[in-house]
């Protein structure tokens, strides 16, 4: 696509002028003007072709090392610009049109030569987490005076998944009265677990490392193993969601833009002053840590989508986790004590429920109290809403928790996250603990 600029106008009105001019009274006999009527245009023509020739032959490639990114973490992608004809291309401006914050991949290269290329690496600082395409990106240049544009755009179906910022919580406490083993569930799942269940006769389908040959060798036809879950091994993460829930800071001068150089030599990372990326970041560090212990987790929420992930174990489930908690946006109209209520019935008795909110509703202690009566371990971490230029505390909700012995954690705008999710808030009265049904 050719583009002309405001130069060509005046090169045109300038030539119109020219030619008027010679054709005036007294002057048709002097040449000089008619003269630069024709350079002017032959200028023009010129500069037209050079455009035109200028975009033949260029390509661009965009090559990236993976295509999964954490908050905080830097982004690398190599472009390559090739110039596979032999006319060289005087300059080239490479736009970068990705939807990622802070893309750093647009440059001006001059005079790439015939059957040349030119290579150079775009650093990205991620700060927002989420699905971003890695394109489209946009090739311009054009002639020596500047008269004409032409544009070439590059499509690419790359994409890079940018998930949430995490912490490695090196000790999560967990519920009081928490003893090893527990309860048989006695529920199937198509998880391999130490809980054999019983033997069946093979389906297609069913993966080769379930058969179990003794059996199979006794009836002559393939046996696999049933499993059942683990006792007392799932935890739930509820993470509250709702849009009236969640504040921020209003940052008066905006987000300073961070130097590449100097992030390279710290691994400090200062989450944004809002509720839903704390409370983002600490479900996704929790979920992390209970999946390095072997256990169950499952997540809960209802941002601009209803999310229900059932309790698995093993680094497919943290990835799928991770990648819900990288899209969610808290944009959801269910408070969360409704959303725990209407999750009640499914959650197998001596779970691990975690309630991630910033909200101080009182609704919400009638709910964990009926947690406790069905045998559920209730572990609530509130984010202090007022530190963060909300209007309501979260000490009042905080000291009737830690009254009734409810491991709590409160987090506020700052806090080292690893820190406070490793020292709850909580009273040693046993008076207070758990009831064990």
């Amino acid at each position: 696509m050719i583009r002309l600029k405001k130069s060509f106008w005046w090169f045109l009105l300038l030539a119109g002028i020219s030619f008027l001019v010679s054709r005036l009274p007294g002057l048709s006999s002097n040449p000089i003007y008619l003269r630069l009527t024709i350079a002017l245009l032959v200028i023009l023509i010129a500069n037209g072709l050079w455009a035109g020739l200028s975009i033949v032959g260029i390509d661009l490639q965009r090559l990236s090392r993976g295509n999964r990114k954490q908050v905080g973490e830097i982004f690398s992608e190599n472009f390559e610009v090739v110039n596979r004809s032999m006319i060289p291309k005087a300059w080239l401006k490479v736009t970068d049109l990705a939807e990622i914050p802070g893309g750093s991949g647009s440059r001006v290269l001059t005079w790439v030569g015939g059957a040349q290329s030119r290579t150079y690496i775009a650093y990205t600082f991620l700060q927002e987490r989420g699905w971003f395409t890695l394109g489209p990106t946009e090739i311009e240049t054009g002639d020596i005076f500047g008269l004409f544009l032409v544009k070439k755009q590059f499509d690419t179906r790359s994409r890079l998944l940018v998930i949430p910022y995490t912490v490695n919580i090196d000790s999560f406490p967990a519920p009081f009265g928490i003893l090893p083993g527990g309860r048989a569930l006695r529920q199937k799942t198509l998880e391999v677990t130490p809980y054999a269940a019983g033997v069946r006769e093979y389906v297609q389908g069913d993966p080769l490392k379930r058969i179990h040959w003794p059996s199979s060798a006794r009836k002559q036809k393939l046996i696999v193993k049933e499993f059942e879950k683990d006792p007392l091994a799932e935890v739930w993460l509820f993470l509250d969601a709702r849009s009236i829930a969640h504040t921020q800071r209003v940052e008066e001068n905006g987000t300073a833009r961070p130097d590449f150089w100097s992030l390279k030599k710290t691994r400090d990372f200062k989450l944004p002053a809002k509720t839903e990326e704390y409370a983002i970041s600490i479900a996704a560090s929790i979920a992390k840590y209970y999946i390095n212990q072997k256990r169950e987790v499952g997540l809960v929420s209802a941002g601009q989508n209803y999310a229900i992930l059932p309790a698995e174990r093993g680094e497919r489930q943290l990835g799928k986790i991770l990648e819900t908690l990288a899209v969610l946006r808290p944009e959801g109209d269910m408070p969360l004590w409704g959303l725990i209520s209407s999750q009640l019935s499914h959650l197998a008795r001596g779970s691990t429920v975690v309630i991630i909110t910033p909200s101080s509703d009182s609704r919400l202690m009638t709910v964990i109290m009926e947690l406790i009566q069905r045998g559920l371990m209730p572990v609530v971490v509130l984010i202090d809403e007022a530190s963060f230029g909300g209007e309501e505390p979260a000490s009042d909700l905080e000291t009737r928790l830690v009254n009734h012995g409810i491991l709590t954690f409160v987090i506020k705008e700052g806090d080292d996250l690893k820190t406070k999710l490793e020292s709850p808030r909580m009273i040693l009265d046993t008076r207070m603990i758990y009831h064990r049904l």
